[in-house]
């Protein structure tokens, strides 16, 4: 019995998986995108892609109209009950997070034009960075900022920056917004970023882009530029652990 487990786990979780990094595809596209677009950003074979799909459209979890699929009710009401507790599950699961990496995770959305940090977990043995320079005013130097960033269309991106123009933050940020928008286009919009000191000096970050429903999203952690030989482990372990925090990062959004 035991055996037959370890051998049909992994495929369930990859189904699990796949069908997430479909769902996050569908939520880019408010309205609407076809199975293969889908299929290939989501980095999924194509036959694979159309079965999941089915299984989604079938629990409302999706809707097909004209060859396109847009997010359905049952997305909407995985964001069902009080304020209060939607916050207390997201708290709880960026603590767990805290906790088992040894380091502060943050969350932040990008909505209605402006970075919105919605939650910061760290303990005083693993502090958060502190809020020196406004989060909002400074999205280019942060690794939470520049990760949200790109995940936007250029006219976005471009929009954002013409409201909080790039200025120095410390000396190691980018000096200008023409070199911010190439080194945002030169990154993939679903790449983790790591950004070295641009915030604050003697501090290092990680991001993990992700797409809530319609809305860019982000988790983050930073570590002492003297542990910076953690962040890339660390970051890892939180990117292959996200899959079952989807659905507290979406209660957020409404939070």
């Amino acid at each position: 019995m035991a055996g037959a487990t370890k051998a049909t786990a992994p495929t369930l979780i990859s189904s699990v998986q796949r069908a997430l990094r479909l769902l996050e595809a569908a939520g880019a596209h408010p309205d609407g995108a076809p199975a293969k677009q889908l299929a290939r950003e989501a980095g999924i074979p194509l036959p694979t892609a159309y079965h999941l799909l089915r299984t989604l459209t079938h629990d409302d979890y999706l809707r097909r109209r004209s060859g396109v699929y847009t997010l359905g009710d049952a997305v909407e009401r995985l964001v069902g009950g009080t304020p209060e507790n939607r916050r207390s599950t997201l708290e709880d699961s960026l603590a767990h997070w805290r906790d088992a990496i040894g380091v502060p995770v943050y969350f932040a959305v990008y909505r209605e034009g402006e970075i919105d940090i919605v939650a910061v977990s760290d303990t005083p043995y693993a502090p958060a960075v502190p809020e020196w320079a406004d989060f909002r005013e400074t999205g280019h130097a942060h690794a939470l900022g520049q990760c949200l960033l790109g995940q936007l269309d250029e006219s976005s991106r471009r929009d954002h920056l013409s409201r909080h123009p790039v200025q120095p933050v410390t000396p190691y940020t980018v000096r200008d917004g023409r070199t911010m928008l190439e080194r945002l286009a030169a990154r993939g919009s679903m790449e983790p970023v790591v950004e070295r000191q641009e915030y604050a000096v003697g501090t290092v970050c990680a991001a993990i882009p992700i797409t809530v429903g319609c809305h860019a999203a982000t988790m983050a952690i930073s570590l002492p530029l003297d542990q910076e030989a953690r962040l890339l482990p660390a970051v890892e372990q939180l990117r292959t652990g996200i899959g079952g925090l989807l659905g507290s990062l979406a209660f957020s959004i409404s939070i």
